[in-house]
């Protein structure tokens, strides 16, 4: 991992760091299991098809040294229909708001078209930025970042490029320390134990709806909607759940 300068990166010493920090990229870059996995929790449904995340979702990181506020945003793409552009609007509305990008990339494809409006999204958006190159247990042959890492270097001035795998985690133990470094500080926005913002009923939805997704990707069409009717605590063990499910 570097910093602008090109040397390794250090933890700030000092006063704690908080703030909020929105991840975007192409749709399946890996913004959702980033984000499950640095919250240690499943908050945002994960799955194959392009457009599971599509609306903000709030995952909270805390260490002694500060406070990440990570939101997940549905995957740039340039909008056609009306879902689509509403989740667009949830990308702008998610940049403007926050204190720090992070662009992820699928380090593992080549660049398209995609890439460079997802980079426009990041340049226009003047907040600083982290580069984030996913999927790095993918590449057989990791100087194949090496191009990717010059060209996006060419393009745009990051804070920091760092290589990692989201779904085995590689590096990031690194990375949250580089994401504090920089925040601003300020003392945390959330109480220390809490994971995410969503309501419990919003949690179940999006774990029902990631289900569906990936057991019934052929039978149920992909526009599908979950909605929590009922949560009732039976016991300490058990939890009864109903929802709805609302398919086109």
């Amino acid at each position: 991992m570097f910093s602008e300068d090109g040397s390794e990166s250090e933890v700030v010493q000092g006063r704690r760091r908080s703030g909020y920090v929105a991840l975007v990229g192409r749709p399946n870059a890996g913004k959702s299991t980033l984000l499950n996995k640095l919250v240690g929790e499943k908050i945002a449904a994960v799955s194959n098809k392009p457009q599971t995340t599509r609306h903000q979702i709030r995952g909270v990181i805390t260490r002694p040294e500060g406070q990440i506020v990570m939101v997940d945003t549905p995957g740039v793409h340039q909008p056609g229909y009306l879902l689509n552009r509403r989740m667009m609007a949830a990308v702008h509305d998610a940049v403007e708001g926050v204190d720090l990008l992070l662009l992820i990339r699928d380090a593992s494809v080549a660049t398209g078209n995609g890439d460079r409006f997802v980079l426009d999204l990041v340049r226009q958006a003047g907040r600083p930025a982290i580069l984030l190159l996913n999927k790095t247990d993918k590449l057989a042959d990791k100087s194949a970042l090496l191009p990717l890492m010059e060209w996006y270097g060419s393009e745009h001035e990051w804070r920091a490029v760092v290589p990692l795998s989201a779904r085995k985690g590689d590096m990031l133990d690194m990375l949250v320390p580089e994401i504090i470094r920089n925040l601003p500080e300020g003392d945390p926005l959330f109480d220390e134990d809490e994971l995410t913002d969503q309501p419990l009923r919003s949690l179940v939805s999006e774990i029902v709806r990631e289900k569906i997704l990936r057991t019934t990707g052929e039978e149920i069409p992909y526009v599908t909607a979950v909605v929590t009717e009922r949560y009732e605590e039976v016991s300490e063990e058990m939890s009864r759940i109903f929802c709805a499910i609302y398919v086109e």
